[in-house]
């Protein structure tokens, strides 16, 4: 997820307001940094590839004159990081200039028809559409806000935008539709960002937009329009108690907690992946005789359930391997009609990269799943999808573990679909779950805080944590266990249930904590079984299960309940309480959950 800010001041020059925003904000972006201001009448157009220090060490954002600017920090997901590819983005005769953060999933088309009509593309990004569209309509004959109003309504997508235009020198237009973005409404000086902390040293006072209103600022104050009708509305204040100190992690004590409660809108932005990467996917597995999933820690089980979801959805199997092992367990039988599906949050993951180069040398197809454009997984692969998460800075995976899957999900489909194995009906089901995920999972966050967090203080004096689950939810299990022992150190081991007897349970004893995972699916049956197994030898039961399952309310110890959801949506629903469950722990026993010892946000040595 980038980051954007708009600022208009009554005297001075506003680069240093600006700058000071965008420091603010570089936590939502690492690659690139540029600001566009317009002085004269005319844009002055400032970028860079790096993070914000260095670009400014190299353009002098400072010296760049005007009362009125735009600003951005940019997380790549259309382009290469490079400095033609960062923001702001502008037309073809460099009148309008663009900063925006989230996807334009019609791009390409909007792009080839802005082509046909003799525009001329620099970028390859999907926001330098935008630009062009309003150009088309400024030609037109129209002036700053009917050109963003008629080409907000051409794009489909998530997006928060702010726009300058040096024919209308004074104004900023800001427009929301699923991204964030808010105003600052200052004494002789407005703004509007994706997140209060770049402004908040100049007011306290902001206004949230709603999805689809379009905001005109200037220095003297703001006009709030509906996209759809052009009316005005309003907007209520509301006055901030954050401080400057608090501002990178906005309202959350820790950037893991701020991650996992981001979900909902990760989600949202995985759901917008473009469908001609998926399709470039799909056909290069469809063609392979045998598909690998590789990946390391949080990955590799993404990779894990994603097997029995291109099973369940596509009928289409796969094999998931850990990248440490698997030169030694599947070297030897790779060759051209191979295909490898590599994840990696980062990009950079040294066994990763080494089964990449393993398999390039013996003619496989390499393909991948990474959140980080640029990252040498996107180098090497034939082709590969961007997850869209947005950074993630905690140590312990997140939101990057839920894009993941639901990056399966979305392929899965693809491939179910191209193999005949999906009827209409079908798609349109799988198709309406995956778009519930966003709202599920917010409400689904907010109903287990408490629980969750009661839970670890109850759980903490145990010596041994057991988590349990089948199918799918095998590797809930194993990323409970995963995201548990990271942070807080507890010993901790993840089983599939059916399992249980071939060892486990001879470590069950009374009060012995076993935290099973049971949707409402075709496992619960076998799954109750499991618990009253390790019931009848006294372990201590938790259970995460749908909220008006009466029996196994009545057979846990420990009941945490979640809305009912669709069987092939649970292992993101979930994970969702096992997440908060290892946050809550690690803050009971006084550890920072952002810096876990020994461990590194990208593994880059094997």
């Amino acid at each position: 997820m980038c980051r954007i800010f708009a600022a208009v001041i009554s005297s001075g020059d506003v680069a240093s307001t600006l700058k000071i925003g965008l420091k603010r904000l570089e936590y939502g972006g690492y690659d690139s940094s540029g600001m566009a201001t317009i002085a004269d009448n005319s844009l002055i157009i400032k970028k860079g590839v790096g993070k914000l220090d260095e670009v400014d060490s190299v353009v002098h954002f400072d010296q760049m004159k005007g009362r009125i600017g735009i600003a951005h920090n940019r997380w790549a997901t259309h382009g290469y990081p490079t400095t033609i590819n960062a923001h702001p983005q502008v037309d073809c005769g460099s009148r309008v200039a663009v900063v925006h953060n989230g996807i334009i999933e019609n791009y390409m088309e909007l792009k080839e028809e802005l082509i046909d009509q003799g525009h001329t593309f620099k970028s390859r990004t999907d926001t330098e559409v935008i630009a062009h569209l309003i150009e088309r309509s400024l030609n037109a004959g129209d002036d700053f806000v009917t050109a963003a109003i008629k080409s907000s309504k051409e794009l489909q997508g998530s997006f928060a935008i702010a726009a300058l235009y040096n024919g209308e020198p004074n104004k900023i237009i800001a427009i929301k539709q699923e991204s964030p973005l808010l105003l600052g409404i200052g004494d002789g000086m407005n703004f509007a960002a994706s997140d209060a902390s770049a402004f908040i040293d100049k007011t306290d006072l902001i206004i949230p937009l709603e999805d689809g209103d379009l905001a005109v600022i200037d220095n003297l104050g703001y006009k709030i329009l509906r996209i759809d009708s052009g009316k005005g509305v309003n907007r209520d204040f509301v006055k901030l108690s954050m401080k400057v100190e608090d501002i990178s992690k906005g309202i959350y004590s820790h950037y893991m907690l701020k991650e996992i409660m981001e979900q909902p809108l990760s989600l949202r932005y995985t759901l917008e992946l473009q469908s001609v990467y998926l399709d470039v996917i799909t056909e290069l597995m469809d063609r392979s005789r045998t598909v690998y999933l590789v990946g390391s820690g949080t990955s590799y089980n993404s990779c894990l359930a994603g097997s029995y979801i291109y099973s369940k959805i596509g009928a289409f199997p796969t094999i998931p391997a850990l990248a440490s092992e698997f030169g030694e367990q599947y070297g030897r039988a790779l060759d051209v009609d191979s295909s490898l599906i590599l994840v990696s949050q980062s990009g950079e993951t040294a066994d990763v990269l080494k089964v990449a180069s393993l398999a390039r040398m013996r003619a496989s197809t390499v393909l991948g799943i990474t959140n980080v454009v640029g990252s040498t997984l996107t180098r090497i692969t034939r082709a590969y999808i961007i997850q869209q998460a947005g950074p993630e800075i905690g140590v312990a995976a997140t939101k990057t573990y839920t894009s993941q899957l639901l990056t399966h999900l979305k392929l899965a489909l693809n491939i179910g679909r191209k193999r005949g194995k999906l009827s209409q009906s079908e798609m349109d089901d799988y198709t309406t779950a995956f778009e519930l995920l966003p709202e599920l999972t917010e409400k689904i966050l907010k109903g287990v805080y408490n629980s969750t967090k009661e839970l670890a203080e109850n759980l903490s004096g145990t010596n041994h944590i057991f988590f349990m689950g089948r199918g799918m939810n095998t590797a809930t299990a194993y990323e409970g266990r995963l995201k548990l022992l990271e942070i807080s150190y507890m010993i901790a081991t993840a089983y599939s249930a059916g399992e249980s007897k071939h060892g486990p349970i001879a470590l069950i004893d009374k009060g012995v904590p076993v935290i099973f995972v049971v949707p409402s699916d075709e496992t619960r049956k076998t799954m109750i079984s499991n618990i009253m197994e390790i019931k009848a030898r006294g372990g201590k039961i938790v259970v995460i299960g749908q909220d008006d399952d009466k029996e196994l309310m009545e057979i846990s110890d420990k009941f945490i309940p979640l809305p009912s959801m669709p069987d092939i949506i649970t292992p993101i629903g979930y994970i969702l309480p096992l997440q908060l469950f290892a946050y809550h722990m690690a803050l009971v026993k006084g550890l920072d959950p952002d810096k876990p010892r020994n461990l590194a946000k990208s593994v880059t040595v094997q």
